[in-house]
């Protein structure tokens, strides 16, 4: 099974990535360098994560050390919805690339397709609750969120038969998201995976990572605890069966963590279209 995605750029994409969403600032830049010196060289970031000052400290850290270059490394982040419109996306990129401290991004990706009105505020709410749009008319993004939950199977395969690589995010349910509710079902203690894991000797975020890279997806887990960190990377060396594949594909129940409610007035708002 191929560690990289091969972009219509001709650029390799590593399959696996370290997510920084929800990494806190004083955990993060550790997480990053733990990261590189496990063998991650695709680190997904955002400004809206509020931390890639850290993240660019820990990238920037291990190429003084000599760990990488930074031509080895595939950094990632992601337009925020107060940059959409056209006079605001350089500046956009630009503070991304100041935070990191970065000559380049190896990937720039729309954030959301909703766009919001421009200002200091992440996500602007009028007196209703609903987010504040701008003008901006955003159509297509392919990051999207996947996970045994929420398999995509149409979005998936819609993009591959046009040659779209697809990064799933959240591949894991994101189970420390702080709006959990008690009842909410938790893909690590799924018992169908945790029983293929315990076949391969593996935990049960290993085996939903690697379900993921046989569907030949890109995925971003995160996690600042370096064992996990370490573990999440060691799953190119065992094979799903057919079998196995088929029964966590059954576990979909179009399960949405992030659904942005805040954003259902917006015009351009995707989670409710067909896909």
């Amino acid at each position: 099974m191929a560690t990289s995605v091969k972009l219509n750029t001709g650029a390799l994409m590593p399959a696996l990535g370290l997510g920084t969403w929800q990494s806190p600032p004083g955990k993060v830049k550790d997480a990053v360098m733990v990261a590189i010196d496990a063998g991650y060289r695709h680190i997904d970031g955002a400004f809206a994560y509020q931390n890639e000052k850290e993240v660019g400290e820990g990238i920037r850290q291990k190429i003084q050390e000599g760990v990488v270059k930074r031509e080895d490394l595939f950094v990632v982040s992601k337009l925020w919805c107060t940059f959409h419109e056209k006079s605001m996306v350089k500046v956009g990129c630009q503070k991304t690339l100041d935070d990191l401290k970065l000559d380049y991004l190896d990937m720039y990706l729309i954030h959301w397709p909703m766009g919001f009105k421009a200002g200091d505020t992440l996500i602007p709410l009028d007196e209703d609750g609903h987010a504040i749009r701008s003008n901006a008319n955003i159509l297509e993004t392919w990051e999207f969120e996947c996970h045994p939950y929420l398999t995509q199977v149409k979005l998936v395969e819609y993009c591959q038969s046009k040659g779209i690589p697809v990064t799933a995010y959240s591949p894991l349910g994101s189970p420390d998201r702080s709006w959990a509710k008690p009842e909410d079902p938790s893909l690590l203690d799924e018992p169908r995976i945790k029983k293929i894991a315990a076949k391969y000797k593996k935990t049960s975020a290993q085996v939903s990572l690697r379900f993921h890279i046989q569907r030949n997806l890109i995925v971003i887990p995160k996690s600042v605890t370096p064992e996990r960190i370490k573990e999440n990377f060691q799953i190119f060396d065992f094979k799903l069966t057919q079998d196995e594949m088929d029964t966590i594909m059954s576990l979909n129940r179009n399960l949405r963590i992030c659904d942005m409610e805040m954003c259902r007035n917006q015009k351009d708002y995707p989670f409710t279209a067909e896909f």
